[in-house]
């Protein structure tokens, strides 16, 4: 049965009226609906408590609610920026950030690049098991094993130290000590969890490359720099983006649980005095303010890395 021609227009506007994205939606509604419950935790947890943010801005009075409160503009920003606590919290926790950085982003790499070169099946697996296994420690047990095994009286490094004719070093209350102890105990932890990553990247990497360079003569060295490295580039730049997006967000936990009265000058982080000062001092706005002040110039870096990483090697994140 032949249809008219007004059906064909109009089959023809319905086709029209359907957008790309519905077009999408219906091939591929699995998916959409497999990434839905992500979509909500975000807009939950993530962007729905951005409405909070103004009390920056306002001087918060918790009976009176947030819309009730007072607004005083950038009034706890300027009480920030001129405190006796700003550049020593700037200093210590964008120090910290780029040992971390520095130290830290370089280790997973080498870790993955080396195991990919052992052949022996065993021994690889046992040393990513081994490297693997501490990133399952809680903060709380990794605090506690620094303090036992660094005790001045009973702890073991302390006692080699004794064993050489050395004296006994208070690490835990040395504000020389603290951002080495919390760089190296984080990449101890993290580094063969992080080098899963490379791992992966490694692994796509096509043999053939490496039968054509072994047949050209290019040793073991030669293949990881000219092969290996390029291949895994694009990785290893996004990563470090991230990284850098996130250098002044130290973590909380951690900090808080290795600082005492004794090591306050180089503990002193932004997170744990957005802690003494909201939290125990009840201070939110200006808390809040201090937070704000922090993300910004996370995301002002993020901004600035990944312009220069795409001007440099074209790879960004967007």
């Amino acid at each position: 049965m032949e249809q008219s021609p007004a059906t064909f227009a109009t089959t023809g506007k319905a086709a029209k009226r359907r957008s790309p994205f519905r077009i999408s939606l219906a091939k591929n509604r699995d998916l959409y609906l497999l990434i839905f419950p992500v979509v909500v935790y975000f807009v939950v947890f993530h962007y729905i408590p951005m409405y909070g943010v103004q009390i920056a801005f306002k001087d918060f009075i918790v009976t009176k609610g947030i819309t009730g409160s007072p607004w005083v503009g950038f009034a706890h920003f300027e009480r920030f920026f001129n405190s006796y606590y700003f550049w020593r919290l700037i200093k210590n926790t964008l120090g910290l950030g780029l040992y971390e950085l520095l130290v830290g982003f370089p280790i997973p790499i080498l870790l993955a690049l080396m195991l990919n070169e052992v052949k022996n099946k065993f021994f690889k697996r046992f040393v990513q098991t081994v490297t693997y296994a501490p990133h399952f420690l809680s903060t709380v047990v990794l605090v506690g094993m620094l303090f036992i095994f660094l005790s001045p009286r009973t702890g073991l490094v302390n006692r080699l130290i004794e064993l050489f004719g050395g004296e006994p070093i208070a690490f835990m209350v040395s504000p020389e000590w603290f951002k080495t102890l919390y760089v190296f105990s984080g990449v101890w932890q993290q580094m063969g969890w992080s080098s899963i990553i490379y791992f992966a990247a490694l692994s796509a990497i096509d043999p053939q490359l490496h039968e054509a360079a072994t047949v050209d003569g290019a040793g073991r060295l030669r293949r990881i720099w000219h092969i290996n490295l390029p291949c895994i580039m694009p990785t290893i730049v996004i990563l470090l983006i991230l990284n850098t997006g996130s250098i002044l967000s130290i973590g909380f936990e951690k900090v808080y649980l290795m600082q005492n009265a004794m090591n306050m000058e180089s503990s002193d982080v932004i997170s744990t005095y957005v802690y003494r000062s909201g939290i125990l001092g009840a201070q939110y706005s200006f808390s809040a303010a201090v937070g704000l002040f922090n993300s910004v110039v996370n995301a002002i870096m993020l901004v600035v890395v990944n312009y220069m990483a795409r001007r440099v090697g074209e790879t960004s994140l967007w």
